[in-house]
């Protein structure tokens, strides 16, 4: 590394914070605000507004209606309406109209659907890439696949590195990559997260800033709960356990290359930059030290879940009981989410689509394999995860979790604690799943706030 990527930042910008024209120069504005921040990794543009549709969307449809032989010319006219515009708006050297005839060209001849789709993001770059007046790097000459389409890390950070070296500024598109043979393959929905992650990691930069349309992570989905708070500092493991379980802020995968190397991720918002964002850390950092404000760090969870009951008597004197019910599961590559028990009973807690059609042969080989004395499929049910470091150290966390819902008259169907007291999962109906993300918000985030104001005054 060159003296002049030292104090260096990655800095990678959403759909929406690349939308239009205008969008562009708030993320002009951020760059040029700090010097440190060298590499940027744009995605496609987004949605202008809700009735709008993603780039990236136009062109899987515009591959799909090629691939089938049909005309596919109102939805590469809409793609080229949008980058023609943003270029014109900002009075760009570069004309993207070469480009765009290109990407037709190989639409019309068949190309696949990680081509089309990753064309979002090289457009974008390229766009980016003139008006900062920064050197462009495709992704596809730095990022490696291998045949099956997994990331080659060792050889994807000898090419970064070996690119990055000499060149202290660059744009470099996220979301995509090649393979051996040169053909483009993508990450999943959402990937340009990672492309930042593996660029921070090459550059070994100081910090790693995912700007988006949110002011941090927030405590709990702002579609149930309103003004929902941001969390000012979560560990990665923490993250981990609140994307699973449904927070989407990023892109779960991206959390590995920057977590190997100790480069912590700073989450902010491209429409308000003043704000600290959230800052995600390693778990033994010094910064992890500095809890939210409250006891819990966020509240996530899905639905879609439905539970296999299976209860016998002495069934906790049979060897191997759990075994051969599992065997079954597996056989059958069903996999499964919680198994909670009881000296005579065990519940197994699994994805709907998981069993979806196959209930029916699911029990006869469940009671075949054990002969239990009832066996049967419980639908609707939801999974809620309560996370936070906080909870290790503050006594009475799980009791408040319960009297919030006691409170509400929400009946729990199932309580997993995992060894690492990082997390309670709760399993309720679907109908109750909103009302239960409000109370624990309640008891946790509001009475806190009301304490702390309460104190000041």
């Amino acid at each position: 590394m060159s003296d002049m990527q030292l104090n260096t930042k990655v800095v990678k910008f959403g759909g929406s914070s690349l939308a239009d024209a205008s969008q562009f120069r708030k993320v002009k504005d951020i760059i040029t605000a700090d010097e440190t921040r060298r590499y940027v990794v744009p995605s496609a543009p987004g949605k202008r507004h809700s009735n709008d549709i993603k780039i990236t969307d136009l062109l899987y449809t515009s591959q799909k209606l090629a691939a089938s032989g049909k005309d596919f010319s109102e939805p590469l006219s809409m793609i080229r309406s949008r980058y023609l515009e943003i270029a014109q708006e900002l009075g760009l050297s570069f004309d993207p109209t070469e480009e765009l005839d290109r990407i037709a060209a190989r639409l019309k001849d068949g190309a696949t659907k990680d081509f089309a789709a990753s064309r979002g993001e090289y457009l974008n770059g390229l766009l980016l890439a003139d008006f900062l007046g920064f050197p462009f790097i495709d992704a596809a000459e730095v990022i490696c696949f291998n045949e099956s389409g997994t990331l080659m890390m060792p050889e994807t950070m000898a090419k970064l590195r070996d690119r990055l070296k000499d060149t202290p500024q660059a744009v470099i598109p996220g979301f995509y990559g090649a393979g051996p043979s040169g053909e483009i393959i993508t990450f999943s929905r959402g990937g340009s997260d990672i492309t930042g992650s593996l660029v921070a990691r090459a550059a070994r930069a100081e910090i790693y800033e995912n700007w988006t349309d949110v002011s941090g992570v927030l405590v709990a989905d702002p579609r149930i709960v309103k003004d929902a708070a941001v969390i000012n500092t979560i560990t990665y493991e923490e993250l981990r356990e609140l994307s699973y379980m449904g927070a989407t802020v990023l892109h779960e995968d991206a959390i590995f290359p920057v977590r190997a190397a100790g480069i912590p991720i700073n989450i902010r918002n491209t429409n308000d930059p003043a704000a600290p964002g959230t800052m995600i850390v390693a778990g033994d950092s010094a910064e992890s030290d500095a809890l939210t404000g409250y006891t819990i760090t966020g509240i996530a969870g899905k639905k879609g879940f439905c539970a296999i009951n299976i209860q016998k008597a002495m069934m906790n004197a049979e060897l191997g009981f759990c075994r051969k019910v599992l065997t079954v599961l597996e056989e059958m590559e069903i996999s499964f989410e919680h198994m909670p028990s009881g000296i005579d009973t065990m519940t197994i807690i699994l994805a709907e689509d998981m069993i979806k059609g196959r209930e029916k042969t699911v029990l006869s080989r469940i009671r075949k394999a054990v002969e239990p004395d009832s066996c049967e499929i419980e639908h609707g049910i939801s999974l809620l995860a309560v996370v936070g470091r906080g909870m290790r150290r503050t006594r009475g966390t799980a009791a408040r979790i319960f009297a919030a819902l006691a409170h509400a008259r929400i009946n729990v169907k199932m309580i997993d604690q995992g060894s690492s007291e990082l997390n309670i999962i709760i399993g309720l109906l679907d109908g109750d799943f909103e009302a239960a993300v409000r109370h624990i918000y309640d008891m946790f985030v509001n009475s806190a706030l009301k304490t702390e104001e309460n104190s000041e005054n």
